[in-house]
């Protein structure tokens, strides 16, 4: 009994130390990554140039197996802390002038295969640092290369009281800071925010895809934090070029109110102007106007006229007023 106890012991020992042998000496590569070895003894002592795919490899004395993400990845470096990062990881920047600003950035990409080894030997440093690390100052970069190209915003560069001319009917306005502006071709609080961002990836993708990381997408993760300084000077700029064209349009509303009188007047005066010439051409009817008035009682030439009580002046009255509505 006591030898079969310590052969069960020894069986026991032997494959708890067995297992952690393996445990310690071995490791898995899930699908989606590639393994990477790197040895300290050897003929080739470095980083191994051949990549390792998914399964078990052992680790033999002085190796070291990491494993590189080759999925495709999108990685924000935002302000507030997200599921990649606690810390402060937005992309700093400026415009042409120099203006400080900041926005939040995310980055689509993945790591070819057959290149994995290969980005490894050149910044030697685990996946999540070279993220953190040479990725996001290579985006900083690029982006900043851009930005500093165009200004902020056009109307921050000009004054807060615009000349503004009155628009002939017909014609189109170009809106300041627009790319429809002959001053100003761009801006970055207007479309040259997404221009800048569309370059800033191409010379990443010119960077880094001969390195082996392939940069798929790059946007803009919400807006642009500008200096309120410059914010100030755009909505006061705003508010005065819409009170100078609010003021042109009570103008030109004031305007077309007189010539519409101008063009009544005329009306009239032309209407009396061919009444006069109809009298002064027909001196009848004055003396039929005269007629009408006199309801044909009392003569034309008379200073005086007595009507007597024989005569019904209303009846008269209201025979003239039968024939007028008869006529018309």
């Amino acid at each position: 009994m006591g030898r079969t106890l310590s052969l069960v012991l020894l069986i026991g020992l032997l494959i708890v130390i067995s297992t952690v042998a393996v445990t310690s000496c071995s490791v898995t590569v899930e699908s989606g990554y590639m393994g990477i070895k790197t040895t300290k003894f050897g003929p080739n002592p470095g980083v191994q140039r051949s990549e390792l795919g998914p399964g078990f490899h052992w680790e033999g004395i002085g190796e070291k197996i990491r494993t590189y993400q080759t999925l495709q990845r999108t990685y924000s470096y935002t302000r507030e802390a997200n599921s990649d990062g606690r810390e402060n990881e937005e992309i700093t920047f400026s415009d042409v002038l120099g203006l400080p600003m900041t926005a939040d950035v995310a980055l689509t990409f993945r790591i070819r295969e057959d290149k994995a080894a290969d980005l490894y030997a050149t910044w030697r440093q685990e996946f999540d640092a070279f993220i953190d690390g040479p990725l996001r100052t290579s985006v900083r970069a690029a982006i900043a290369r851009e930005t500093e190209k165009l200004p902020v915003a056009c109307n921050a560069q000009q004054s807060a009281t615009p000349n503004v001319q009155p628009i002939a009917p017909g014609a189109v306005a170009a809106t300041p800071g627009t790319p429809d502006a002959d001053d100003c071709p761009g801006q970055l609080i207007g479309p040259g925010r997404q221009i800048v961002l569309q370059r800033a990836m191409q010379a990443l993708q010119r960077e880094w895809t001969p390195q082996g990381l392939e940069i798929i997408r790059m946007e803009w993760v919400g807006s642009i934090r500008y200096p309120e300084t410059v914010l100030a000077a755009i909505q006061s700029r705003t508010t005065a070029e819409q009170n100078t064209r609010a003021a042109l349009e009570r103008v030109n509303l004031e305007r077309a109110n007189a010539e519409a009188r101008i063009a009544q007047a005329r009306g009239q005066a032309e209407a009396n102007r061919l009444l006069a010439e109809s009298i002064r051409s027909n001196p009848e009817v004055v003396r039929l106007r005269e007629i009408e008035r006199t309801l044909g009682i009392c003569p034309l030439s008379a200073d005086t006229c007595v009507v007597g009580s024989d005569i019904n002046v209303s009846a008269l009255v209201a025979a003239r007023d039968g024939r007028q509505a008869a006529g018309q």
